[in-house]
């Protein structure tokens, strides 16, 4: 009998951003390692009228997992302590439970106590990475600002980089916080999903490039491979290429995705430092401490061990012959 996987609300985030661009099922299904069913399924979710919100779906998929089991309190209590003060998902709190031997607690119950929650008057969704909140769809307008000198675009990429088998290949961009101050620089190491988060003291490409080198520049022999968004604070990428020894490429306009961890990163970030956040009023030890809370937090993608462990394990010895 065939096994049956759910979709995560990473691959849910997904599939609304392509789906809000105008991908094609097929190409989301490719992306997301789904069959293109399992998609046109998930588009219809929430009926034909209504536009797709991955949050809308996920919370929709969790109300039909209901069961009968009485929920340990005490499980519960936990949970709610890690959601609050180490803002870990459903699914990481699950299995660092199972781990720690505490006991069984699916990601979907806990999910059904965050919604019950809400819907009381509680507070528990406001550490929820979404805050049970849908996206808000974009602008569909076009930037006329032209491409950056010299881009080599993600499609001249070596395969090896999708591979997921090496340390050393980087994904780049800036949070945004009050317009016209200074901007997040973030960048994150594909396979160990190790966060490096700098303050530039504007969108320039000057300070952007010199967040990135002060960030970058004591793990060169980390640095293989930088993978940016197309915004005109990367102009430097020249630069950063030949000082950091690691070649530059660059994400096609508007196809997220091509960066999805990165963006995903990104979201876990604004969980701290909401939209509109005056970043002239933020500390480097506010930072550092972000940036420690996500390198030390459990993903499910690398078996529950933490970013910070996979970047810093040191590399297997060759035995002789």
């Amino acid at each position: 009998m065939p096994t049956y996987s759910r979709l995560t609300r990473e691959q849910r985030y997904t599939i609304e951003a392509m789906n809000r661009n105008g991908s094609e099922q097929k190409e989301i299904a490719e992306v997301i390692g789904k069959h293109p069913s399992t998609v046109s399924r998930e588009l219809r979710r929430l009926g034909e009228a209504t536009r797709y919100c991955c949050v809308a779906a996920d919370r929709h998929a969790c109300s039909l997992m209901g069961g009968g089991k009485p929920v340990d309190t005490a499980l519960l209590a936990i949970a709610e302590t890690k959601l609050r003060e180490e803002q870990w998902s459903p699914e990481q709190i699950s299995a660092w439970m199972e781990l720690e031997g505490y006991g069984s607690l699916s990601h979907e119950t806990i999910y059904q106590h965050i919604y019950r929650d809400k819907e009381q008057g509680g507070d528990l969704h406001a550490h929820l990475r979404h805050r049970c909140k849908s996206y808000r769809k974009r602008g569909s307008e076009r930037e006329s600002r032209g491409r950056l000198k010299n881009q080599v675009m993600i499609d001249e990429r070596p395969k090896i980089v999708d591979e997921r088998t090496r340390i050393g290949d980087w994904e780049m961009d800036t949070v945004i916080g009050k317009p016209g101050g200074p901007v997040l620089v973030t960048m994150v190491e594909r396979v160990s999903r190790y966060t490096l988060m700098r303050l530039a003291t504007s969108k320039e490409a000057v300070a952007v490039g010199a967040a990135i080198l002060s960030a970058m520049r004591d793990i060169r022999e980390k640095v293989l491979t930088q993978t940016y968004d197309n915004g005109k604070e990367f102009a430097l990428h020249e630069l950063l290429a030949e000082l950091l020894e690691a070649d530059a490429y660059f994400a096609h306009p508007y196809h997220s995705w091509e960066r999805g961890l990165n963006e995903n990163t990104n979201g876990l970030i604004r969980q701290y430092f909401p939209k509109g956040t005056d970043f002239s009023m933020i500390t480097e030890e506010q930072i550092a401490a972000v940036e420690t809370k996500l390198n030390r937090r459990p993903r499910k993608c690398l078996d529950f061990k933490t970013p910070h462990d996979i970047f810093n394990s040191p590399p297997p010895i060759a035995l002789a012959a």
